[in-house]
């Protein structure tokens, strides 16, 4: 639902400030989302770790304070220094002549998303850190989301067009920071979180486990929002922030066949987490039934993405068409990392603390190589190449890593068979456009759409196993799978 909420709010903003100023919105948000995975320290992460294997009440309050203690402290401090030297960062990022003048100003307001954003990552992460899946992703992705659309519209139906977007941003933020105060409440005593001891120990222990999850959180951060940076830096004018703009656009879309592995991910660390502890072997159902239902949905998802991808890129702006290779191969390199992405919150979680940062390397190394080749002649498409080899790369190194370690692989018969699930919807998928090529872009991606849930169902029907449908639970008996 959140990547679906965000393909509904980015093209109303495009539609609303246009697409040069999207763009500089994209590339600040992108250098906040890096600089916030700094000051984090991976905390975030680091509470799936130590939160379950804390040995009393006092101490899961004690690894909690803590992370906001080192987090928030800092990302202030900082955000007031950049704030600060707002006019001489300004000239580095690339905007048209209109708002040239004003952007010292947007950088200055603009940077104090960031302790908001760290407050968010921390306070939302110590609640999944208790198994409290849903209420997280609701506030995060949900109300959030509506929060921005709603004070975007009222600010552009007042007039307020140059800074609109980045009011909308801050103010939405604020309130989802305030509401997880609230969500901190129901999961932990705010006043023993106040005053619980933080002994040395404990914080040496949430420390490490931050920072052993931060090079692939980094990794993850930089292939997603970087690119949008280096093309807001490296190009000039309002061209750089069309450039920048486009890409994020595209990574937008992109997005949606993520929403399979970012489920996975929020659950399965802190359960993985607690259950390494109990019984390891345990792990090994929760890690095949992820595989074998993101290969059932995803293939058929991403087809149907790639299908429907002119379409969707004209609801933002008739400019965005210009994207569909960009968006073409980050289809294609998200599916790639998904369909075996269950592994890497495993590994990070489970594994030795070298794994997730050689599995970074490893990416980030594959990434620069095919950056330098093809960027030069390829432009936003060679930077789409880049990151979706990088992705895949990282995404897979976990696989080999788990295989190796533990003995869990993913390839056995019942995968192969949601596998070939997966292939069929996709190939199915492929068919349809081709036998209704001569259809209107929009009608023959409508068509396609309609037809994804029913196979994907068929897909569900035919590729799990009895035990995989059971553990759909109600979903599963309210579709009848």
């Amino acid at each position: 639902m959140g990547a679906v909420i965000e393909i509904i709010t980015q093209p109303a903003f495009v539609w609303m400030f246009g697409l040069a100023t999207y763009g500089t919105y994209i590339v600040l948000w992108a250098a906040v989302n890096l600089l916030a995975t700094l000051t984090t320290l991976s905390l975030a992460q680091g509470l799936q770790r130590s939160v379950p294997a804390a040995p009393s009440r006092e101490a899961e309050h004690g690894a909690v304070r803590y992370a906001l203690l080192v987090t928030v402290i800092p990302s202030a401090l900082l955000a007031l220094a950049i704030s600060l030297a707002a006019p001489w960062i300004a000239p580095a990022f690339a905007v048209g002549p209109e708002m040239r003048a004003a952007l010292p100003q947007m950088i200055a307001l603009f940077i104090w998303t960031l302790p908001l954003t760290v407050a968010l990552e921390i306070a939302t992460a110590a609640a999944r850190a208790k198994r409290a899946f849903g209420p997280e992703i609701r506030l995060r992705i949900f109300w959030e989301q509506i929060a921005r659309l709603i004070v975007a519209v009222a600010l552009y139906a007042l007039g307020v067009r140059l800074f609109g977007l980045f009011i909308a941003h801050i103010a939405s933020l604020a309130i989802t920071a305030w509401l997880s105060v609230r969500l901190l409440g129901r999961y932990y005593d705010l006043a023993l979180l106040w005053r619980a001891p933080m002994p040395p120990a404990l914080r040496r222990d949430t420390l490490k486990s931050g920072l052993a999850t931060m090079p692939p959180n980094l990794a993850r951060r930089a292939f997603n929002d970087l690119p949008p940076v280096l093309l807001g830096l490296a190009l000039s004018g309002a061209g750089g922030a069309v450039a920048a703009g486009l890409f994020g656009i595209a990574r937008k879309i992109a997005s949606v066949p993520l929403i399979v592995r970012q489920t996975f991910l929020y659950v399965l660390a802190p359960l993985s987490a607690a259950q390494s502890a109990a019984d390891p072997a345990e792990i090994a159902p929760l890690y095949r039934f992820a595989n074998r239902l993101a290969a059932i949905v995803v293939l058929p998802l991403t087809g149907v993405m790639i299908a429907g991808g002119d379409a969707l890129l004209l609801l933002f702006s008739p400019q965005a068409a210009a994207a569909l290779p960009v968006l073409i191969v980050l289809l294609v390199g998200r599916a790639g990392e998904t369909i075996l992405g269950a592994a890497t919150p495993i590994v990070e979680m489970t594994g030795h603390r070298m794994l997730p940062l050689a599995n970074s390397l490893a990416g980030i190394a594959i990434a620069a190589l095919v950056g330098w080749l093809t960027v030069p002649t390829l432009g936003a498409t060679g930077m789409a190449l880049a990151v979706s080899a990088g992705v895949v790369v990282s995404s897979w190194s976990a696989v080999v890593e788990l295989w190796w370690s533990n003995g869990l692989g993913p390839f056995d018969s019942h995968f192969v068979r949601a596998l070939a699930c997966g292939v069929a919807g996709l190939a199915a998928l492929w068919l349809i456009g081709v036998a209704f090529g001569g259809l209107h872009m929009a009608l023959r991606a409508a068509l396609q759409f309609a037809l994804f849930f029913p196979l994907v169902w068929l897909g569900l029907k035919l590729g799990l196993d009895t035990e995989d449908k059971a553990a759909l639970g109600k979903a599963g008996r309210t579709l009848r799978i």
